[in-house]
């Protein structure tokens, strides 16, 4: 097992002139980010299909052993709701993520707080999702003309691993949860102000997103709150369960020895996230 705690994102110039030297040209900022930590959740893939160079430029700026996480396309989860996905989910896969190779960390589905659950939509949605670089490649090669310059080749056949943060509180219930476990994805537990939390385990990795709480993306974690979240990641980890899990349902997680962890801190507005994963790497050890 592996704990791996990074920041969302790192295109931020607030942070220049804090975390960031001043004089840091925005162009290294993730070279930076990755002396520091050893993974960290690319946003731009939310909100436009980018470019094979773009992920070639990722995996030069990070060293051996990183892994990063990738959002998949918010026309896939906010525009598609999840429908009619095929195409679009081809043209994401083509649009460079297999050229981070065995840097690709887990593939986050971001869901707005508005998606209900649609039990059907979502188990027929997950299928589609390939396991593998090999099934990635297979499906990017289904791509449309939205995708100009496509990525297909695999290399190594690499797993790929997906996560769904879903934010409406009609995941909470057992049907989601049975469905994402039979599907071997993992529900994000993700802590905000804005929406309820739950730490149902339902794949054979962890993935958190800490966001801040009470004012969501802004407010930082204290000691305490840290020291709480270290000891819950270092349970997780070894393949148990904390006695205060804060479970949605009375399903028992799928038994493990051990499990990875990916933790993401996502309170950037006012630059906490950074020195939050600092100090939270420091405590999980």
């Amino acid at each position: 097992m592996t704990v791996r705690i990074g920041v969302s994102g790192w295109s931020y110039d607030e942070w220049s002139g804090d975390f960031y030297p001043e004089d840091l040209p925005a162009s290294r900022r993730l070279r930076y980010v990755a002396e520091r930590f050893d993974t960290v959740e690319a946003n731009g893939s939310f909100y436009s299909l980018l470019t094979p160079s773009a992920y070639r430029s990722w995996y030069d700026d990070t060293p051996a052993g990183f892994r990063m996480a990738v959002k998949g396309s918010r026309f896939i989860t906010h525009n598609k709701s999840l429908s009619d996905a095929r195409v679009p989910l081809a043209n994401f896969f083509a649009s460079g993520p297999l050229a981070l190779k065995e840097k690709l960390g887990p593939i986050l589905w971001q869901l707005p707080e508005r998606h209900a659950l649609d039990p059907e939509r979502l188990d027929f949605f997950l299928s589609l999702l390939p396991g593998s670089f090999e099934e990635a490649g297979d499906l990017a090669g289904q791509h449309d003309d939205e995708v100009e310059d496509a990525w297909i080749e695999t290399g190594e056949n690499h797993r790929i691993r997906h996560v769904l943060e879903a934010r409406h509180e009609s995941f909470r219930r057992k049907e989601a949860v049975r469905i994402l476990r039979d599907r071997d994805v993992a529900m994000a537990i993700s802590h905000a102000g804005d929406w309820e939390r739950t730490e149902e385990i339902t794949a054979g990795f962890v993935y958190l997103r800490l966001h801040g709480a009470p004012r969501t993306y802004r407010s930082g974690y204290g000691d305490e709150a840290l020291d709480d979240w270290a000891r819950k990641i270092r349970k997780w980890a070894a393949g148990g369960e904390p006695e205060d899990a804060l479970g949605s349902t009375d399903l028992q997680p799928p038994r493990r020895k051990g499990r990875d962890v990916y933790v993401y801190f996502d309170n950037d507005t006012e630059g906490r996230a950074p020195y939050d994963a600092l100090a939270l790497t420091e405590r999980v050890g």
